[in-house]
């Protein structure tokens, strides 16, 4: 079964739900970086798999059919870990195990979203990034930069902590749909406690909000960094996913 058109991936898109758990899904694919597969038609489907192209191997499953995911697992390739409902995950995961051949983890993904205004918390060295900075993000490490920098930078917006002409930090509205936004944050490891996480998160955050939409915060129940951070920004807890994990 090949993957959807890139129309179909539009399409699938207007038929998800608006939610936080469903951002990365439905802004993916109106935006041509995601590949999609159906169980169903486009419009009528029982179960989608949504993978976006910059987390490769990660891909989102919806629906309630634990075996109609099971059966559409070998038409995706290279896949290492879904994030699936919680509902689903104690059912999908010995089905994965058989299948696979391999042992399996389970992590919870956390879900916030921010309904209270942003702090303004500021730093030195960081400022939110403009289409001028491509040079700059192009420099950097590539869990910096990600895989579309450019279309971060002019279709996006995110904020960055420059230290010495080098960018050490990011946080970026990495996907946004009419209700929502959601923030990715990363800083290298030799910079991190000094702020930069919360100072650049808190811009985004702010810029999110002035659009009218809700920033969403979601990370995995181990990254305690993560959590941290959003709750030091008021980030609120509101659901839970699970990854299934492919232990080799």
């Amino acid at each position: 079964m090949p993957p959807l058109s890139q129309l179909q991936c539009q399409q699938l898109a207007e038929t998800l739900p608006d939610t936080p758990e469903t951002v990365i899904a439905i802004s993916q694919l109106r935006r041509g970086l995601a590949r999609a597969w159906v169980d169903g038609t486009v419009e009528k489907w029982e179960t989608a798999v949504v993978e976006d192209t910059g987390q490769s191997g990660e891909p989102l499953v919806f629906g309630h059919d634990v075996a109609q995911m099971a059966g559409l697992l070998p038409q995706i390739p290279g896949w290492f870990c879904l994030n699936v409902s919680r509902d689903c995950a104690p059912a999908l995961a010995p089905l994965i195990k058989q299948m696979m051949g391999c042992p399996v983890r389970l992590v919870e993904d956390v879900y916030h979203t921010l309904t209270q205004p942003a702090p303004a918390i500021s730093h030195p060295h960081v400022r939110l990034l403009t289409p001028a900075d491509l040079s700059l993000l192009e420099a950097a490490p590539f869990e910096l930069q990600g895989a579309q920098p450019r279309r971060t930078l002019l279709e996006m917006i995110a904020a960055g902590a420059v230290v010495d002409g080098q960018l050490v930090a990011i946080a970026q509205n990495y996907a946004r749909t009419d209700l929502y936004g959601e923030i990715g944050v990363h800083t290298l490891p030799a910079y991190r406690q000094q702020g930069y996480a919360v100072a650049t998160a808190t811009a985004v955050a702010r810029y999110i909000q002035s659009l009218g939409l809700t920033p969403v915060w979601s990370c995995g129940a181990h990254n305690e960094a993560s959590l941290r951070t959003a709750v030091r920004l008021g980030f609120v807890e509101v659901s839970r996913r699970v990854y299934i994990i492919l232990d080799r």
